[in-house]
């Protein structure tokens, strides 16, 4: 069996652009360069039918080594909770006062753009803290 080499993460949001900005401050990703032949992402959007016209939207990690992320408009808000989530890992490695000052920290980084903090889930036997948070569309994350 052929192993999978790359994995990307779908959004369906309400605006594909703003969430994927969201999300580019929030892991330090960055928008992918256009398409050759388009001088900008606005270019090729004109190109576009209108009603496929801000219809989707995408960024990179410039490392390579996290997924690409791409986000689709869809005409349904959401409604549930989200069955898969993104954990942010900003306190690997750390435990106790010291993880929750990291988590706690990057959540105020969070929250000025736009993100909400739903909860903290604390540390027990088998894991350590973590904070449940949400984009600018609602869904879900964790800072873990």
């Amino acid at each position: 069996m052929k192993s999978i080499r790359q994995v990307q993460v779908t959004f369906d949001c309400a605006e594909p652009e703003r969430v994927a900005r969201f999300w580019c401050e929030a892991l330090g990703y960055v928008v992918p360069p256009p398409p050759e032949g388009f001088a900008t992402w606005d270019d090729v959007d004109r190109a576009l039918p209108p009603e496929r016209q801000g219809a989707a939207f995408a960024c990179v990690d410039p490392s390579g080594a996290g997924p690409r992320l791409y986000f689709q408009r869809v005409p349904e808000g959401k409604v549930v909770k989200n069955r898969v989530h993104l954990d942010v890992r900003v306190g690997t490695g750390l435990v106790g006062e010291e993880r929750l000052t990291a988590l706690e920290a990057e959540c105020t980084r969070l929250v000025a753009l736009g993100a909400v903090r739903v909860r903290l889930l604390t540390a027990d036997e088998e894991n350590e803290s973590c904070l449940v948070m949400q984009d600018i569309e609602g869904n879900e994350f964790c800072l873990a």
